[in-house]
């Protein structure tokens, strides 16, 4: 018999497949959207391709939802799917609770010295 080890997760699950942050919480996202778009087609009694007419998309589209093809799908086009399905859509932004916020550098753009005499364009 062999030992296991148990590790707690993160609590997203594509942060402990070992996704850079920002693509894991942009495939969570986009994964809870796609649940929610499928949970409103499964409790209609809509055919595919009527779901799909209600969505704004091709029944192949939804079919390819419906699988879990989530590389197919922006979060852009979820959120319309999930607002032409009747659903609220909300994104909270806020910061996360023990972390340092750390800043970027900034740079200048170099300026181009002008030629003399040339006139200034008004922006």
């Amino acid at each position: 018999m062999s030992d296991l080890t148990m590790t707690r997760g993160s609590g997203n699950v594509f942060a402990d497949l070992g996704f850079a942050a920002e693509e894991a919480k942009n495939l969570q996202l986009r994964s809870q959207a796609m649940m929610a778009v499928e949970s409103w087609y499964k409790a209609s009694d809509l055919t595919q391709a009527m779901a799909a007419q209600a969505l704004g998309i091709t029944q192949p589209r939804l079919n390819q939802l419906l699988k879990g093809k989530i590389g197919e799908f922006s979060l852009d086009a979820l959120v319309n799917m999930a607002t032409r399905a009747g659903m609220r859509v909300g994104l909270t932004i806020a910061p996360v609770p023990g972390e340092r916020v750390t800043r970027a550098a900034v740079t200048k753009r170099p300026v181009v010295p002008r030629k003399t005499g040339q006139a200034r364009r008004a922006a």
